[in-house]
């Protein structure tokens, strides 16, 4: 054998001691170090969400409309911004809208385990009672007073 073949075979060795060791340290991990497991992320969900409350008049009056709102829901799960997308045409029917929904709260949406803020649009419906409410006939009655006068 020649001294050139013993000294390469000497430093692939010695390359060899010190890189297979590297490598395989590498694709083993110590027992006492946790393995990190992957949070699903998930959606926002409803917690609180009652209708908003329907203008007793318009009610009465047989009056409805649809308001479409889009809400800003911070990581807290609380509305933290409401804004009217499409209006009812009806101002106090919008404003109820606005109204109904500050108070609602929502579980927030995660990534990674940390809660996000979300934005989501929601359309709020009014729609007059099939029966009209005992309250209304004395609302008539207010009313045919007050023009009397």
């Amino acid at each position: 054998m020649d001294t050139m073949s013993t000294l390469r075979r000497h430093r692939f060795a010695a390359l060899a001691s010190v890189a297979l060791p590297l490598l395989l340290g590498a694709c083993h991990k110590a027992p006492d170090q946790p393995v990190a497991a992957a949070i699903a992320p998930t959606e926002l969900m409803a917690v609180d969400t009652p209708p908003p409350g329907y203008p007793e008049e318009l009610a009465c009056d047989n009056i409805g409309g649809q308001v479409l709102l889009a809400l800003s829901v911070g990581a807290d799960g609380k509305v933290a911004k409401s804004e009217v997308l499409r209006s009812s045409g009806i101002p106090p029917l919008d404003k109820a809208a606005l109204e109904g929904v500050r108070d609602w709260t929502f579980k927030p949406a995660t990534r990674g385990g940390v809660a996000q803020s979300s934005r989501l649009q929601v359309p709020v419906n009014f729609r007059p009672p099939a029966v009209r409410p005992q309250r209304c006939f004395a609302l008539d009655e207010e009313r045919r007073r007050a023009g009397g006068k």
